[in-house]
């Protein structure tokens, strides 16, 4: 396999990426030391850069991955573990459902199971089209960092004011605007998406920089176990944060080293933050 590369950056902390797999690139990294571990492991669904196995096998393989991220974790940090539903014989299994004990073992707190709706994906016949995922946002202990005013959103009535009372006349809401909630519309990584490489589940960017952005501060480290194309890593440096991530896939790496170059070199394109998700005066009816 090829060697670690760091890549430096003229404005961001380092990014380092290695081709190798995610335990062997772990198990050197000091205690405590990721602010954020942010990560979409494969589903067993038997994609190309998985190998099929039992769900008990595939349990015991994610429980050896986590035990080391808790290992990793800060006291103030955050694990976010973003999870479909694996597929037998036209039977779904919610992974997030069956990973969860594992979490708990490791004393871990849930803060929110946020759901990630999107609009395109597969077109079920026998069942109602899956058409979310979820990630699993766990923390250490109840001090953990939040920066909620980072990823405010606009509110829907940003003029209201208060009626009655003694606060008559003021505004009613946060003049930063409103907490996003735990149900986040990001378009997926479809053919027609910007940021589109050959890996075929990649993560959005906006999705993890609204999370690096609430859950570290600048400087701090975020780590991807399963890194695939980058987008963890992209989004951590773009926020001034120094990114970790891993694979197996000797291809996936090369391709995240290619779109770091281009974000150091300002001409990586992303889907930006806070881009309505549909808009019909649009020509083409919508963003992607």
């Amino acid at each position: 396999m090829a060697a670690a590369r760091v890549l430096p950056w003229p404005d961001f902390e380092d990014a380092t990426l290695e081709p190798i797999d995610n335990l062997a690139f772990m198990r050197p990294m000091k205690s405590g030391s990721m602010k954020l571990i942010v990560t979409s492991p494969p589903y067993n669904i038997g994609k190309s850069y998985e190998r099929r196995t039992s769900l008990k096998e595939y349990v015991r393989q994610q429980r050896e991955v986590i035990s080391e991220c808790v290992r990793l974790l800060h006291p103030r940090g955050s694990l976010c573990w973003q999870v479909g539903n694996h597929v037998d014989d036209g039977e779904i299994t919610p992974l997030d459902l069956i990973l969860y004990p594992v979490f708990k073992e490791y004393g871990l707190r849930l803060r929110n199971r946020i759901i990630w709706h999107f609009e395109h994906g597969l077109h079920c016949r026998n069942r109602l089209s899956g058409r979310y995922e979820t990630i699993l946002w766990f923390t250490k202990s109840d001090d953990y960092t939040f920066n909620l005013d980072s990823i405010r959103v606009p509110s829907k009535y940003p003029g209201k004011r208060h009626f009655k009372g003694p606060r008559r006349g003021e505004l009613s809401c946060n003049p930063l605007g409103k907490n996003p909630g735990d149900v986040w519309i990001f378009p997926n990584v479809k053919n027609n998406h910007v940021e589109k490489t050959e890996h075929p589940c990649q993560f959005p960017v906006e999705l993890v920089e609204r999370l690096v952005l609430a859950l570290t501060n600048v400087g701090d480290k975020v780590l991807d176990p399963y890194v695939g194309v980058g987008s963890s890593v992209i989004a951590a440096v773009k926020h001034g944060r120094e990114g970790f991530g891993c694979d197996i896939q000797e291809r996936y790496i090369a391709i995240a080293q290619e779109r770091l170059e281009l974000l150091a070199a300002g001409i990586l394109r992303t889907r930006p933050m806070g881009l309505p998700v549909y808009d019909p005066a649009l020509p083409k009816g919508g963003h992607v």
